[in-house]
């Protein structure tokens, strides 16, 4: 599972489908509806919201909303708490500058390889933006990621 902390509008064809399945697995592991996944480290940020089920309904709108200004279809009726049109998404969630850093690097190497015409429109990127639900803050690569290298 991969909830990029980076905005979706990175993200190839196949990476922002993939980004939408999981944000519904998480959101169903968040809402008790299913018994795998439940310990996944990607979950400790949203399970730390006040209101985890509205914190993934923004990230999962987000992502549809970039699906969207692509002319993709994602059926915004599985979110299960979408954020209101007149109501901020609530308190976002803290991402570090490290752990921008290291998912900007992951998804480079994988669009190099998935889709090298996007790893190329993405190189002169210096600064990735954060997903909406994110604020960046100082700090190295969070605690819950699994880096390997």
């Amino acid at each position: 599972m991969r909830l990029w902390s980076l905005h979706p509008q990175y993200l190839d064809r196949q990476g922002l489908t993939a980004c939408w399945r999981e944000a519904l697995l998480a959101q169903a592991v968040l809402a008790g509806r299913t018994k795998g996944y439940r310990h996944h480290p990607q979950l400790v940020r949203f399970r730390a919201h006040a209101q985890p089920l509205a914190a993934v309904g923004a990230y999962l709108s987000a992502v549809a909303d970039e699906a969207t200004t692509r002319g993709y279809r994602y059926d915004r009726g599985r979110i299960l708490v979408p954020p209101a049109a007149d109501v901020p998404t609530g308190a976002p969630i803290a991402v570090t500058e490290g752990q921008l850093d290291h998912e900007w690097t992951h998804l480079m190497t994988k669009l190099s390889v998935r889709s090298p015409d996007r790893a190329r429109e993405l190189a002169g990127v210096a600064v990735p933006l954060p997903h909406p639900l994110f604020v960046v803050e100082p700090g190295p690569v969070a605690d819950w990621e699994v880096v390997t290298r």
